[in-house]
This record gives C-alpha cells, sequence and structure tokens, in this order.
C-alpha cells in the first residue's frame, strides 16, 4: 500500500512538471503561418485543480508580423490569461493588411 501511494504521487508530480498545451489555427479561414510561438504557462491553481480543456483566442496581427490585440473567445478562465499572455508573444509571416486569427490552445495537465 505503501508503494503504491509513493507511486502515485510520483505520477502526479512529473504530470505538474510536465503540462502540455496543443495549439491550432480554426480551419476554413485564411490563416497566417507562425513564425515563433510562446507556449503558454500552465497556471499553478490549474494544476492543483486538474483543469484542463481549450482556449480559444481571437488575435489580430499587423501587417508586420506582430500581435496587434487579443480576446479571449472561450475556456475556462483559469487558463485565459495563459493563454493570451502566451499568444500576445506570438509573431507571424507578414502580409499586406492586417488579419484577425482564431486560435485554439488546448490544455491538458499530463
Amino acid at each position: 500500500m505503501r508503494r503504491a501511494g509513493r507511486l502515485l504521487a510520483a505520477v502526479a508530480t512529473c504530470a505538474m512538471l510536465f503540462p502540455q498545451a496543443g495549439i491550432s489555427q480554426k480551419q476554413g479561414h485564411a490563416e497566417r503561418k507562425i513564425l515563433s510561438k510562446v507556449m503558454p504557462a500552465y497556471p499553478d491553481l490549474a494544476k492543483r485543480l486538474h483543469v484542463s480543456g481549450v482556449v480559444k483566442v481571437e488575435v489580430v496581427v499587423g501587417a508586420n508580423g506582430a500581435v496587434k490585440s487579443t480576446r479571449a473567445l472561450g475556456g475556462s478562465p483559469v487558463l485565459i490569461e495563459s493563454a493570451t499572455d502566451a499568444v500576445r508573444n506570438w509573431k507571424f509571416q507578414t502580409a499586406s493588411a492586417d488579419t484577425t486569427e482564431v486560435l485554439q490552445l488546448t490544455f491538458e495537465p499530463h
């Protein structure tokens, strides 16, 4: 019984140390190529509460490829700030005009 408890604690620790966040752009939308990404940090509160899920973010990208603004379209309030903070630091391919992109960031605690 004691060994099982230690194993469970080790698995839980690994899950907290290596959270994953996946990223995708909305399909059926004129997409700008992402040149560099900053992966979102998995919030401590989300780890403690075992919160996972998808955060949908609308991003206005300037012609120069820099993110001008972000707006959360949905997702857990515990994850939204981390997702939008990360996306603000992304760089996109340059274009002739500003574009609006819709991104989905998936948070999984393992």
